[in-house]
Order: structure tokens, then sequence, then C-alpha cells
């Protein structure tokens, strides 16, 4: 019998990323409608700069925006999630499971209305329940540019020869930096978005920004 022979397949699959194009795509134009249709045609400049008085459509601004800070973040980070939970892997939902991707997307999700929710009960539980709205308008602008940065970073992350694992560590670092940014802009923006009494802003940094950044750490990567 002639000997039996092992052949190796050296032909490499490429990975599929056209689900990252889609998704990045789909929140470009989301911006593209919200600049159009929702800022009346409103330049870039003219966006980042307007004051709060004479602002309009600043609730759906900012629901747009926040949808496509989600999406861009779950896009860049699921890649590093390690598991899905059994808890969650095993639910179905006509025959699908929830990928690594899904599972990211359904945590910062949550992450960010229940930390949205908190955030409108902590201004008007302190009787300052207008501001909520100051501080929706001025977090919209703060959002929007960090969004454009997630998405050169998902471009970059999926469609460069990166070393993935070395990345983490830049990701991380560039995270913390945002996260530092964004108190001291919070803090000190000239729209006076944070409570006036310096406990009630450490209060709110603690709770609403330190605690389900923890939060969601935890459910991601432990």
């Amino acid at each position: 019998m002639p000997s039996s022979q092992h052949f190796i397949n050296h032909v490499r699959i490429p990975e599929n990323n056209d689900w990252v194009i889609f998704i990045l795509v789909g929140c470009i134009f989301l911006y593209v409608f919200m600049m159009n249709v929702i800022e009346r045609d409103a330049s870039l400049k003219d966006f980042l700069l307007q004051k709060y008085f004479d602002a309009s459509n600043n609730l759906p601004s900012w629901i747009i925006t926040s949808c496509v800070t989600t999406l861009t973040l779950s896009v860049l980070i699921s890649q590093y999630v390690p598991i899905v939970p059994k808890y969650i892997a095993d639910l179905q939902l006509l025959g699908y499971q929830l990928n690594k991707f899904g599972y990211t997307l359904l945590a910062v999700l949550l992450f960010y209305l229940i930390k949205s929710t908190l955030g409108f009960l902590f201004y008007q539980s302190i009787g300052d329940g207008k501001k909520w709205t100051i501080f929706y308008f001025t977090s919209t602008k703060f959002y929007f540019i960090l969004s454009f940065l997630l998405i050169i970073l998902c471009v970059a992350h999926y469609y460069f020869p990166i070393d993935r694992n070395k990345m983490f560590l830049y990701y991380f670092c560039f995270f913390a930096f945002v996260f530092i940014f964004k108190v001291f802009f919070y803090l000190f923006h000239k729209n006076k978005i944070l409570p006036e009494k310096w406990y009630y802003k450490f209060l709110y940094i603690c709770t609403l920004q330190i605690a389900p950044l923890l939060l969601l750490w935890k459910l991601l990567f432990f």
C-alpha cells in the first residue's frame, strides 16, 4: 500500500472585516444626516463653536453622537474581550448568539444608558435640573471629536498591519488620557456644566465617571 502523505495547507484565509466598514460608513452617514438636517447645514466649525442659547435640536444631536461613539468604541475594543460570558452566550434570539462585538456593544450601550440616567437623576436631585441640558449639549462636542478619533483608530486597527497585542497598551494609555482630559474639560469649561459646590463635583466624578468605567472594565475583561 502506498504510504500515506500529509499535506499542509499554506493558503491563508484573509480575515473578513467587511462588517467594520459597514458600521463605519453607517456612522458617517449618521453624522452627514445630523449636520445637514438636524443642524441645518451647519459647518463643522459652527457646530463645535456654537453657544448653547443659539443652538437648536440639541437632544437629537446628542443621541446621534452617543450612538456613533458607542458603535465605534465597541468595534475597536471588542477584539480584546477575552470571552463572552456563558450566561450571555447561552442566550439565543432566533437561533443567533452574541459574538464578542455583540456582547461589547450591549455592555457599552448599557453603560451609557445607565450613566446618562444616573446623570439626569443626579442633577435633578441637587435641584439643578436646568444645567443637565447644558451638560449634554457641551458633552456632545467632546464626544463628537472623540468619535472621529475612534473611527480613525478602527480603520488603522483592522486594515493596517499592526501588532494588536502591542497596540492594546497604547489604546489603554490613549483612553486614560481621554478620561483625564474629559474630567478637566468638564471642570473648567466656560459653560460651567458641573455643579457649583465642590463636594457635588467630587461626587459626580467619583460616582458617575470613575465607578461606571470600572464596572464596564470588569464586565468586558474579567
